[in-house]
């Protein structure tokens, strides 16, 4: 055992030895970026990848083993994060998981809650990225799991057996040991840790999942090979608060993104997250973002973000701060890529409004074009056989409409990995054997390249412009002779809506097609009136004047291939 390891709940501590680090009044002014640890720096040194010159070698069988990026690693690269305007840094589990596990490199499989997995660093790392993280303006979002534990127990004979639909556990078998075959008590590479967790009866023990759609299977068996814990026993729910606490307690972290929500009731989640919500505020963090992956539906998303009435009790208890935005992700892409029309987007947004009827949920969902999954895309990322620049509008739709933005690692140097597996979209940042594009020995940490570039700009604007951070958001008619408006379609290729906050009004039209487009657009006559001037914040030297066309105020503008304007009127 480690000298200084901790092995039980009963000697965590929860008073930070310093004062906290404040949380941002606002999680809608955060734009986050998202990235894998194992996949994004070693803290090598290696040359800049260059298209023409770095050699296409790659081995397939590398992808799914640990690479070697380390919590050292991001605290190295940080600046990189914030430079692209990024505020927040959501990094994915970083607790131990089993070490002769050779492909757990994702780290969602725990084995040891209180102990950092060595292969990414130490806890002194991880207090240290959050340290300097803090000293550079940016949050930092710790990726958990309370649904499942890593393989660290077998059913008896080592069998994988099938959902029990009895309401039976099965027997418990055996805790699974580094080298097998040994009898002494548990080391720490064993079992499950800390000790507590090592009770059979906190585990659901009704095998794998069969049927993913049934909901009593989703949310009771085992998640692959994880083993499903039994979140209705009210001391596990207290283990999982107190770890998390600790991990607040001692690196001073900002946020939960939790994993696999949607195989835990909204019950459970309740309860967890307000524990940890009471937590956070009594130590001086009053506004601790807690958001979940629920793949689904809105109506499905509902349930984890609208307060519980927990049965039995008086208790109302709040849940998730916010969700993923899986159902605007599953047609986004296909409005940028105009496969489909803007009219889906305005759909959405009107089912947002009737779902939640009395409450404004501009901040409760992370919206994303990309992530370490690809639910629904066969593991293809955004930019896989696409337009580089339909990147740039992909990442601007998300910076300048409602929500809270996050961009995926790599996306904003190009990455384009797919089809058919999941280590294609996760490609290394720093290189080394399964670097992007086929590609090994040099790095990404490009900041001259043309989607970095034009990313941050966007970012820029939107930092300082709360309209496009707080503001209501309408969509737009077009006209093309500036007689006939109507709402546009899938032909015409364009996208336009507009920000609200006050009496501020910006625009954001979105040529989505690769030839040039000419267009009116309608925006508020109560705000604006004739001969207003425009300017476009990307391209300032670029001035409108508003017309009055068939009894409505218009933007008259014309758009490159793929581009991307954001028009605001000047103050004289």
């Amino acid at each position: 055992m480690g000298k200084d390891r901790i092995t039980s709940l009963n000697d965590l501590s929860f008073e930070p030895k310093h004062a906290p680090f404040p949380s941002p009044s606002e999680w809608r002014d955060q734009f986050i970026y998202f990235l894998l640890v194992d996949r994004f720096n070693d803290g090598k040194r290696r040359p800049v990848y260059d298209p023409k010159t770095t050699q296409q070698n790659r081995d397939a069988s590398n992808g799914d083993m640990f690479q070697g990026g380390t919590i050292a690693g991001i605290t190295k690269r940080l600046s990189y994060i914030k430079n692209l305007g990024a505020t927040a840094v959501w990094i994915s589990p970083v607790l131990k998981n089993r070490i002769e596990d050779e492909y757990g490199y994702h780290a969602y499989g725990v084995q040891d809650f209180l102990e950092i997995d060595p292969r990414f660093g130490s806890t002194e790392d991880l207090k240290k990225l959050v340290e300097e993280a803090h000293k550079q303006g940016l949050y930092v979002i710790l990726d958990i799991i309370i649904n499942h534990t890593g393989n660290n127990w077998g059913y008896v004979n080592d069998m994988e057996p099938g959902f029990r639909t009895d309401g039976q556990p099965y027997e418990f078998g055996f805790w699974r040991r580094q080298h097998p075959g040994e009898t002494e008590a548990p080391g720490e590479n064993d079992a499950v840790w800390p000790v507590e967790f090592q009770n059979p009866d906190w585990y659901q023990r009704f095998g794998r999942i069969g049927n993913w759609e049934d909901r009593n299977e989703a949310q009771n068996g085992d998640f692959f090979g994880f083993k499903e814990l039994n979140l209705n026993h009210p001391d596990v729910i207290d283990a999982l608060v107190k770890v998390y606490s600790y991990w607040i307690t001692e690196t001073d972290l900002d946020g939960f993104r939790i994993d696999t929500i949607k195989h835990v009731s909204s019950e459970a989640t309740a309860i967890f997250s307000s524990r940890i919500q009471e937590f956070a505020r009594r130590i001086g963090k009053q506004n601790f973002f807690i958001f979940g992956e629920v793949i689904g539906s809105d109506e499905a998303i509902k349930e984890y973000l609208m307060p519980r009435q927990i049965p039995g009790t008086p208790d109302t208890l709040s849940t998730l701060d916010a969700a993923l935005d899986f159902p605007l992700y599953f047609f986004l892409e296909e409005v940028i890529k105009g496969f489909c029309g803007p009219e889906v987007l305005s759909a959405r947004y009107e089912k947002l409004h009737s779902l939640y009827p009395e409450t404004d949920v501009s901040d409760s969902f992370v919206r994303f074009i990309d992530n370490h999954d690809q639910v629904a895309r066969n593991s293809k990322r955004f930019l896989y056989h696409s337009y580089p620049e339909q990147a740039i509008l992909g990442i601007g739709y998300l910076l300048t409409s409602v929500g809270i933005p996050c961009i995926y690692y790599g996306t904003e140097q190009g990455f384009d990995g797919g089809e058919g597996s999941d280590k294609l979209i996760r490609e290394n940042m720093f290189g080394g054997e399964w670097g992007a594009f086929g590609t090994t020995g040099a790095h990404f940490f490009n900041e001259s390249h043309q989607l970095y570039a034009g990313i941050k700009e966007i970012a820029e604007i939107r930092k300082n412009e709360p309209a496009l951070r707080f503001g209501r958001q309408y969509f737009r008619n077009i006209s093309r002779d500036g007689s006939h408006f109507y709402f546009p379609t899938v032909q015409d290729g364009i996208l336009v809506y507009s920000r609200i906050i006050d009496n501020e009004e910006v625009v954001i039209v979105m040529n989505l097609s690769n030839t040039h487009q000419e267009c009116f657009v309608s925006i508020d006559p109560t705000l604006n009136e004739e001969s207003n001037d425009f300017v476009d914040l990307l391209l300032k030297h670029t001035p409108l004047v508003t017309e009055e066309r068939s009894g409505q105020i218009t933007l008259h503008t014309t758009l490159g291939p793929f581009q991307i304007s954001i028009f605001k009127k000047e103050v004289v």
